[in-house]
């Protein structure tokens, strides 16, 4: 193995993407593989033995439980490695619990084995690299987060009154996934404007983030 050589691990339940990643893995001139595993309990098993990792393509989806009890084994055991998901969970919860974890890329089961691999460079190089659809979603998080107003109490009339047609209109944007400047813009007014409407519709709401508004806009009706 030269010092050039990448040590990769692979969690994967499925046995076909599995088998395809190793052999992907074991042509590559520049990476290793220094395990695989198929569940949660066999990826810790392999944690714990003395065999330190650069790369670890990890799913979320395992059959024993999370993914995501693995990358917090590998930050512990061998913290100088990179963790990149892969995984069919493109969804906000999913996403933010495994970068709030320690992964430092994200990709979805949309690409072969061989574009994997060019990521797997890339991560160890240094980047992070991440699906564009799950780019998007940090986006519209990041931005809508942005606008929330602070924390306070409603009044009980703003809270039981119904969204104005401009609000509601808002709030199929959001519910669309679409970010502040693309609802600014579908609305013809400016960024501010629109904060000021989602400083109400929340308030209205009784809620604090973009996924609650869009929740009890949906059990109020206010969505169809």
């Amino acid at each position: 193995m030269t010092p050039e050589t990448i040590r990769v691990a692979v969690v994967e339940d499925d046995g076909a993407c599995r088998t395809a990643l190793a052999h992907a893995l074991q042509a590559a001139p520049d990476m290793r593989v220094q395990w695989l595993a198929a569940s949660r309990a066999e990826a810790l098993e392999h944690l714990d033995a003395d065999l330190p990792l650069d790369v670890l393509l990890l799913d979320l989806g395992l059959p024993d439980g999370s993914g995501l009890d693995v990358l917090a084994a590998l930050r512990r055991r061998w913290p100088q490695a990179a963790a990149m998901v892969s995984t069919i969970f493109g969804d906000e919860a999913h996403v933010l619990g495994a970068i709030e974890a320690g992964a430092m890329g994200y990709l979805l089961k949309d690409l072969p084995p061989q574009a994997v691999l060019q990521e797997v460079r890339g991560l160890h190089a240094g980047g992070s690299p991440i699906n564009p659809l799950v780019a998007r979603k940090l986006l519209v998080l990041r931005q809508w987060k942005d606008a929330m107003p602070p924390a306070q109490q409603p009044t009980p009339a703003l809270a039981e009154a119904a969204p104005s047609a401009r609000e509601a209109e808002l709030l199929r944007l959001v519910a669309r996934g679409h970010t502040l400047d693309e609802v600014a813009q579908a609305m013809g007014v400016t960024r501010h404007t629109v904060r000021t409407f989602v400083r109400r519709v929340y308030a209205k709401l009784q809620v604090t983030t973009r996924a609650e508004a869009v929740s009890a806009a949906l059990r109020q009706g206010w969505l169809e």
